[in-house]
Formats: C-alpha cells, sequence, structure tokens
C-alpha cells in the first residue's frame, strides 16, 4: 500500500479475519497515548506481573514511566507491559479498556477487527485483517511519539535493555517500522513501512509458518512495492504549457509554469496534463501576469495544480503602430482578392 494514498498494489485474502498477536499493541498504545503522559509514573499492577510469554518480567509494585512501557510493548513486544499499560490508562479496568480499543476500531472502520485482550495473546473472538492491520499502522505512525519508538532497534526500560523482534530493521534500506507478532494461533506475522524521497511504502502478512519465511516474503513484497514508484518532475518551472495569441502581426505569448512540482509517480502510469489558458490576450501584458492553469493527473489522482503566467511583457502599439499594422492588412486583403 502507497502510505499516502492508501492504494492497494497487491493483496490477496486483504480482509481474511485471523488473528494478528501483538500487532494488538499498536491500538493498546494508540488509545493509551489518548488518556495519559509519556512522563506518568506507574504502579504495575499484580495482575499485570502475572502476564508471560513475551515478557520483561515486570513486578508488582515495580515503578515505570508510560514512556517506559510503551517502549517494551512496541520495540520488545513485552505483554506484561502492554497489559500495565492498559490497566493504568483504563482506571484500573482492563475490560473497559478493551472495549475502548473496539470503540476506536469502529471509529477508524476497521471493519475486520474485534479485541479481546490488550496484549494481542490469543483469545477466542479476537482477529483483524491484513487490510485492517495496514490501515491502523498508517493511523498510528501519524502519532510522533509512535512513530520514533517503533523505529529503535533496543532500548532500555525499567533497568532493562530491550531488543526488537523485528529482523528488518537495520538490515532492509529505509525501514523504519512497525510491529511484529507472533503467536501458535497468529503464526508470524508483521506490517512493516519502508520509504524512499517522496514515498512511503506499507507491507502487511498474517499468518506465516516461520520466523524466516515471514521476513523472506515482507522483504520481497517491499522491494516490489518500492519498485512501483519514481520520483520525477511532473511540471517543470519554465516549461511552456500553451501560447498565446497577442495581435498586431506579433509573436504568441509562451504561458510558462510559475513553479515545479515533484511527485512520486507510478512507473506503469501515463501522466495526463490538462491545461486550461486563454488563447488570446488583450495587452498590455506583463512578464508573471496569471494566464492559466496546469492540472496534471495519475489516472484520477491529480498530482498538482499549477499557475500558468506571461513569459514576457507585451505592450500594446501606440498609434503608429497600430496604423501601420492595419494599413499592411488591408493591403495583403486587398492583393489576395486581386490574385
Amino acid at each position: 500500500m502507497n502510505g499516502k494514498t492508501g492504494e492497494v498494489l497487491a493483496s490477496r485474502n486483504a480482509h481474511a479475519r485471523r488473528p494478528i498477536a501483538s500487532i494488538t499493541k499498536l491500538m493498546t498504545v494508540l488509545v493509551a497515548l489518548e488518556h495519559v503522559k509519556l512522563t506518568d509514573e506507574v504502579s504495575v499492577q499484580r495482575s499485570a506481573a502475572a502476564v508471560g510469554e513475551s515478557s520483561i518480567n515486570l513486578r508488582a509494585g515495580e515503578e515505570l514511566t508510560v514512556r517506559e512501557l510503551v517502549e517494551a510493548a512496541l520495540i520488545q513486544s513485552a505483554n506484561d507491559a502492554a497489559y500495565a499499560l492498559a490497566a493504568y490508562a483504563g482506571g484500573g479496568d482492563v475490560a473497559s479498556f478493551v472495549s475502548e480499543m473496539n470503540e476506536k476500531a469502529r471509529v477508524l472502520r476497521l471493519a475486520d477487527t474485534h479485541f479481546v485482550r490488550p496484549d494481542g495473546l490469543d483469545a477466542p473472538g479476537e482477529h483483524s485483517s491484513a487490510a485492517d492491520v495496514t490501515r491502523l499502522a498508517r493511523i498510528a505512525m501519524h502519532e510522533p511519539e509512535i512513530r520514533n519508538i517503533v523505529r529503535l532497534r533496543s532500548a532500555i526500560a525499567g533497568g532493562r535493555v530491550l531488543h526488537t523482534w523485528n529482523d528488518l530493521l537495520g538490515s532492509f534500506p529505509g525501514l523504519f517500522g512497525v510491529k511484529t507478532g507472533h503467536t501458535g494461533a497468529a503464526g508470524w506475522c508483521e506490517v512493516a513501512a519502508a520509504r524512499r524521497p517522496g514515498f512511503t511504502i506499507y507491507a502487511t502478512i498474517l499468518g506465516s509458518p516461520s520466523r524466516g519465511q515471514r521476513n523472506h516474503d515482507l522483504a520481497a513484497l517491499l522491494r516490489w512495492g518500492l519498485s512501483r514508484y519514481r520520483v520525477a518532475s511532473v511540471v517543470s518551472e519554465g516549461r511552456t504549457y500553451a501560447l498565446a495569441q497577442t495581435g498586431y502581426g506579433r509573436a504568441p505569448l509562451r504561458l510558462v509554469a510559475a513553479s515545479g512540482i515533484r511527485r512520486a509517480v507510478r512507473v506503469d502510469r501515463p501522466l495526463v496534463a490538462r491545461v486550461v489558458a486563454t488563447a488570446a490576450v488583450s495587452l498590455p501584458v506583463h512578464a508573471g501576469d496569471r494566464l492559466g492553469v496546469v492540472r496534471v493527473y495519475s489516472g484520477k489522482r491529480l498530482l498538482g495544480t499549477r499557475a500558468l503566467v506571461a513569459s514576457r511583457s507585451v505592450e500594446r502599439p501606440g498609434v503608429g503602430g497600430r496604423v501601420v499594422f492595419y494599413a499592411g492588412r488591408t493591403v495583403k486583403h486587398i492583393w489576395g482578392w486581386v490574385s
């Protein structure tokens, strides 16, 4: 998917409902940050400390900041950190917090998504889809706190060194997030984002049979998606896009783009420039006067608009000049009639 436009480049079973494991934590953090500050101090609840599998071994009563819990949840996929965050943000009521996660999913139009737990551990009725996961990741990455954390390969939280499960960070050029996941029911999952100058590509794989297969296939998808675009000048500053008649036998006036536009464009899709401009001008005209517009499209999508302006100034001829022009034109017409 194109991260800016949401255009889907390729998909397979994009709306099939599946468990998504720790990718759930993107929603957990997104909802939690609506209620709490990163600097808040959190006392770890006994219920959170008891959450197992992937964890940082939190202890009941231990104090960490919200930022540390978010880093542990997103970088090392710590279930206990995600649960502690949900309990704190939900005022001690994790079930109520999960209800907020589902309401947020509804607001964000994630129609294939339902959450049961805040940590992504396997639970009956918990599911999402590749389409929803990709949309969730794009939305979460609009938050600077999340965007800055998921790009980290390591951090320190509560005196513990965190290590990412995202094997492509640091190995795939331009990759800057976002979240992995793995459980017995979900298989190996990941939504990833990689950028090049001018555009970002998101790719999601759910239910891969192994960590290595997930990484291989995700890298292949990202490489293919990135290859679909190039950055090009779609409008060139100073280029002539139309000609306008000035009368009195003078050369036409070139209408040029006032400034240029560079955009990421599909390599397999032609660009169409639509020009609306005056065919003839009333004199005088001054260089830079706006006399039209050029709009460039890729398919139905508008890439950009620029004003077309006069490339030079053209003065209205004086009385003598007009007399000479009209006399010459009259002679030409008479000669044409006689001959």
